[in-house]
């Protein structure tokens, strides 16, 4: 059975509790969308094969005027799940577009590499701001989102503070190429 890193996204939300597609994307949004996004256009075709499997399955929610569903894992799903936590990770990927922009940066003037740097430094304040926000409303939660939140806060502030420290280097080297 092959499912996608989406499909255990989706496993691992419902495996909290039952929810429709709408509230996956919305958890998502607000958590591992900072290291592993995934949009409608992913999470409602994996529903669809994750029901097709028997991992998943979904009721109408009478509650809804939408007629959505409500997905909650079956005892396969239970299993799947389980079976993945205890694999080893297969993929690492960190999706930046201020670091591909610096990379593809290559013929640049110093201060136009200053800029991408600013603004990748400045992105990860930002990232910073709404990780500390989302920690506030949590308050004690589960150990599991304290350490991640702790990880993206403490990468994105070691990412802004190496994204000033190139910019200083490179304002320095500019000064010392001026006075030259």
């Amino acid at each position: 059975m092959e499912i996608s890193p989406t499909g255990y996204v989706v496993l691992g939300i419902l495996n909290w509790q039952p929810r429709t597609g709408y509230e996956i994307k919305q958890l998502v949004d607000r958590s591992t969308r900072f290291f592993w996004a995934a949009s409608y256009g992913q999470i409602y075709p994996e529903l669809k094969r994750l029901s097709d499997q028997r991992l998943v399955s979904g009721k109408a929610d009478l509650k809804s005027a939408r007629g959505r569903k409500v997905y909650r894992l079956t005892p396969k799903g239970h299993r799947e799940l389980d079976r993945w936590m205890q694999r080893p990770p297969e993929t690492f990927e960190m999706r930046n577009e201020g670091l591909l922009k610096l990379f593809l940066a290559t013929g640049d003037s110093p201060e136009e590499i200053a800029r991408h740097l600013g603004e990748m430094g400045g992105n990860a304040d930002d990232v910073v701001a709404r990780l500390r926000e989302i920690r506030e409303e949590l308050g004690a939660e589960q150990a599991s989102d304290q350490l991640c939140l702790r990880f993206g806060i403490e990468m994105n502030e070691w990412i802004a503070g190496w994204c000033q420290r190139r910019q200083r280097e490179l304002a320095g080297a500019d000064t010392k190429k001026r006075a030259a």
